[in-house]
């Protein structure tokens, strides 16, 4: 549970630990499973990474199979996508399609600088986690299990520690 010190930041740490408790008693109830929503995620990152391979697949080769293929990717990708982004009244949808993409290749690009610059390589994980927060942070809140985070205070989100919610909230190793 989150302590602060100051009135005021106890009043924020009493909001955001009811929000916890609620988000566990949802999980508990099975109407919040991040654990499988996680893992979905992930395979969405991939399946757009693959759409990005077929694509250049094509463009190198010239060969249409390439693109008929990455048809098919993409359809099975929005499909799966649907189950975990609600096209709102923003650019949710787009936006979170382009979240998971740029956590992917900020990903990929820092394993493979790793052992030559391990500073560079965990810069580029870094900002990749704060993608993929702001992903959640933006689906979150707009799902209807996200009628529990939308009073969370301004200070645990994203730009001032929502990562950490995140981090706590997830976790792909429940069964």
């Amino acid at each position: 549970m989150i302590k602060m010190e100051s009135k005021k930041d106890k009043n924020i740490a009493e909001t955001v630990n009811d929000a916890f408790r609620k988000i566990k008693d949802l999980e508990h109830s099975n109407k919040l499973d991040l654990s499988s929503k996680e893992d979905l995620s992930i395979a969405l990152m991939n399946l757009i990474s693959i759409e990005e391979h077929l694509y250049f697949s094509g463009a190198k080769t010239g060969k249409d199979e390439y693109f008929a293929l990455l048809d098919s990717v993409r359809e099975i990708r929005k499909n799966l996508m649907a189950g975990l982004v609600k096209k709102g009244e923003g650019e949710e949808w787009c936006v979170s399609k382009h979240l998971l993409a740029a956590t992917m290749r900020l990903i990929e690009v820092g394993m493979k600088e790793f052992k030559a610059d391990r500073k560079s390589a965990e810069t580029k994980f870094t900002i990749a986690f704060k993608l993929y927060s702001l992903f959640w942070e933006i689906n979150l809140l707009s799902s209807s299990s996200g009628k529990y985070l939308k009073h969370m205070p301004e200070k645990f989100k994203i730009r001032n520690g929502w990562a950490a919610f995140i981090k706590k909230a997830l976790d792909c190793c429940k069964e």
